[in-house]
């Protein structure tokens, strides 16, 4: 496994999976976990963007709980372990540590010195406050949970940012979805698609809510944002 490692603001390092482009140096893209660590889902699509030309990286944000969390959406068993890290998980130290991720590719050899972050889940509202809270230069947010209390953070967004919300997502209720949308369709470095009668995760390959043709349509609508936002 291709692996890089962090060193976070108290000292701490960490690691993250990485799928290097045929050329490089590259735009690097930062992908945001779900609640399931770093699995088999991420590290595919960390290839799958890395063909696209981008230097993706995977980090490793349990580390601080449990470092290495690999799981699937399966069994009871690894969801009951996924939400427990959830809940003990501190989403402010979660965006520092991205953010150190984010300083050290701007200046790595492998990356041409931009750098996007795309999440989803809990990676989705890490991605949310990623745009409000750094310098990144693009971000995508796919079903972020809780975004409806973090409007707030939206006046200090001035890059572009990109919000995939599932019209049916059982995480985030349709007056949560309507707060979202409503507190952010003005803003103008915020681009909103909505997806009618899509569950939570429809993007998840081979997941329970997975849906093939609005997971295509959602990430070719990424594809085009982030090779608009993230120059070679």
């Amino acid at each position: 496994m291709s692996e890089m490692f962090f060193t976070a603001q108290d000292g701490g390092v960490f690691s993250a999976f990485v799928a290097r482009p045929a050329v490089m140096p590259a735009p690097a893209l930062i992908i945001i976990q779900e609640i399931f660590g770093v699995n088999d889902g991420l590290r595919q699509k960390a290839t799958e963007m890395a063909a696209l030309g981008y230097l993706a990286i995977v980090p490793d944000l349990f580390w601080r709980l449990e470092p290495g969390v690999d799981l699937s959406d399966k069994t009871e068993a690894e969801w009951e372990k996924a939400f427990s890290l959830m809940q003990r998980f501190n989403i402010d130290q979660g965006v520092r540590d991205l953010a150190d991720v984010l300083t050290a590719l701007r200046t790595h050899p492998e990356c041409s010195g931009t750098v996007g972050c795309m999440g989803y889940c809990l990676g989705g509202k890490l991605a949310y406050l990623m745009a409000a809270r750094t310098d990144v230069d693009v971000s995508v947010s796919y079903y972020g949970v809780g975004l409806q209390d973090l409007l707030g953070e939206a006046k200090k967004i001035t890059r572009p940012l990109m919000l995939h919300i599932a019209g049916a997502d059982a995480y985030v209720p349709p007056e949560a979805q309507e707060a979202i949308m409503g507190g952010l369709k003005h803003h103008a470095y915020v681009t909103i698609h909505h997806y009618p009668g899509k569950d939570h995760a429809f993007s998840r390959i081979n997941g329970q809510h997975y849906d093939a043709d609005a997971a295509a349509v959602a990430n070719d609508r990424t594809n085009a944002f982030l090779r608009s936002g993230l120059k070679a």
